[in-house]
């Protein structure tokens, strides 16, 4: 389905990690590829613009990391990217430029494109978050079924066989994801789309869409 295409969800040039998506069709293919190419990007990066900190951790000398953040190689985080108090990286994380991490904030095996916001409360794992797109606060993926059994995308053409346990949420450029939400294992979201608060989503939600409630996607005007 063209609509859950790397093509068309992400514009690629507003990631540092544009060639891990080289040849592959849906943007979850990458998931178990981020942590060898963090590490092999990471060590191509300018001593001048980044700084090595402990094992496998390149920060950028622009970015802003509170003292009391917490962050776990393999990771990049980006020029001008803040990482705010209490947050806690687990690690396979790339945090793009201009990137917002924030307050007691999640991340693992993730890769947030330039300008990306998880600014309050927020766990994202096992997941690609598009240019732009902001998951409001307390709004969370959950990148693991309850009964454990591998993730499948479903889409109203069919479902989708990833062959993966843990698979979070793609979310396109400029999503917006309201407080409180809950983006269940498997969901893909496409551009320009917003989630109300307090929803619970699973499945896709197309582009240009707003997402009122199961079985209530609307067309945005």
């Amino acid at each position: 389905m063209e609509a859950l295409t790397v093509k068309d969800l992400y514009t690629l040039d507003h990631t540092i990690a544009k060639e891990i998506f080289d040849g592959v069709k849906y943007p979850w293919e990458v998931l178990p590829k981020i942590s060898a190419f963090i590490v092999e990007l990471g060590n191509t990066l300018s001593s001048d613009e980044y700084e090595k900190r402990g094992e496998d951790v390149w920060v950028a000398r622009s970015a802003k990391v509170a003292p009391t953040a917490y962050i776990n190689g393999p990771a990049i985080i980006g020029k001008d990217a803040e990482v705010r108090h209490c947050a806690f990286i687990r690690g396979n994380a790339i945090v793009g430029e201009g990137a917002v991490v924030g307050n007691s904030t999640e991340l693992k095996n993730v890769i947030l494109f330039n300008k990306v916001q998880v600014p309050h409360y927020n766990y994202v794992g096992d997941s690609i978050l598009g240019y732009k797109s902001h998951m409001g606060a307390g709004s969370i993926t959950s990148n693991v079924k309850s009964d454990k059994k591998l993730v499948v995308v479903k889409t109203p053409q069919g479902n989708i066989e990833t062959g993966m346990k843990k698979f979070g949420a793609m979310l396109g450029d400029e999503v917006e994801v309201g407080c409180g939400s809950v983006l269940n294992p498997g969901t893909v979201v496409g551009s320009n789309s917003n989630i109300y608060p307090l929803s619970s989503v699973r499945g896709f939600v197309p582009g240009n869409s707003i997402y009122k409630k199961q079985g209530e996607v609307v067309e945005k005007k």
